[in-house]
């Protein structure tokens, strides 16, 4: 039987607790008690402001794609993946911090977009993504020549299409 990743949220919370701890007490050893203190009060004000900036830009990021036509799916993901680093960054603690400034900064925030556009992939099918992202573009390979199969002596006819390809951002 398959398990829910959900099923394994009570284990996971206790151990992201002790390795915040954990790490907060190697910081407070390395630069002080009160200098991690203020480094965690400060990680989290920037992310108390972070949230309201994202929050703003995804709505006018979302707004801008439906007036224009385009599906606002890579827009929704992108503000979704910033709110949750912003949010993960006001959470008290390095670990979270960390984390979220990696979904905050670019590459990570490519990374994350990508992800979720494969968990949407994977969940609603290729159609419902192709309205959500937009369609994808495949660029083909003409490569190969093109066999044919002999089925019949008289007929001749060539194999089931299948094209190899590369997906295009």
């Amino acid at each position: 039987m398959r398990r829910s990743r959900l099923a394994y949220l009570p284990i996971a919370f206790p151990l992201l607790a002790l390795a915040e701890f954990a790490v907060f007490v190697s910081v407070a050893h390395a630069i002080g008690f009160g200098f991690a203190l203020l480094a965690l009060a400060l990680c989290s004000i920037a992310g108390i402001a972070l949230l309201r900036r994202e929050g703003i830009r995804g709505w006018h990021a979302f707004q801008e794609a439906a007036r224009a036509g385009r599906p606002p799916g890579a827009e929704v993901s992108n503000s979704l993946i910033g709110l949750g680093g912003a949010l993960l960054l006001a959470l008290p603690g390095f670990v979270t911090g960390v984390a979220g400034l990696l979904l905050l900064l670019p590459p990570g925030r490519v990374l994350a977009r990508r992800g979720v556009e494969r968990l949407a992939e994977r969940s609603l099918g290729g159609a419902a993504t192709g309205d959500l992202f937009g369609p994808r573009r495949v660029r083909v390979h003409q490569d190969a020549p093109v066999t044919v199969v002999v089925v019949d002596e008289q007929q001749p006819r060539p194999p089931a299409a299948a094209i190899e390809g590369e997906i295009i951002r």
